[in-house]
C-alpha cells in the first residue's frame, strides 16, 4: 500500500453489510423528514432573513465592545436565482 493508496482491503460478513444496508436507510429516512421540514420551514426563513438584514442596516451590530457597525443595504448579500437553501448535517457524536 502506497501513500496515495488509502483503500484497505476487507470482507464484510452478511450480517455486518445487513446492517450497514439497514443503518443507510434509516439515515436517508431521517434525513428526508429533515429535508422536508426545511422546506417547509422556507417561508418563515425568509422572513427571518429580512428581519435580520434589517435589523443589522438600521440598528447594526455589536463590532467590538460597544462599538456598533451598521450594514448599507447594498451591501447585504442576495440570494442567487433559482437557489434553495441546503441541509447540511454532520454524522458522529449527534445523537437522536
Amino acid at each position: 500500500m502506497t501513500f496515495k493508496n488509502l483503500f484497505i482491503e476487507h470482507r464484510r460478513t452478511p450480517e455486518a453489510q445487513a446492517w450497514i444496508d439497514e443503518e443507510v436507510a434509516a439515515q436517508e429516512q431521517r434525513f428526508q423528514t429533515i429535508e422536508k421540514q426545511m422546506r417547509d420551514l422556507a417561508p418563515q426563513r425568509e422572513i427571518w432573513y429580512r428581519e435580520f438584514f434589517d435589523r443589522i442596516s438600521t440598528i447594526g451590530f455589536n463590532a467590538d465592545g460597544d462599538d456598533k457597525v451598521r450594514i448599507k443595504p447594498e451591501d447585504l448579500p442576495v440570494q442567487p436565482e433559482g437557489r434553495r437553501d441546503r441541509v447540511v448535517w454532520k454524522h458522529g457524536t449527534d445523537t437522536d
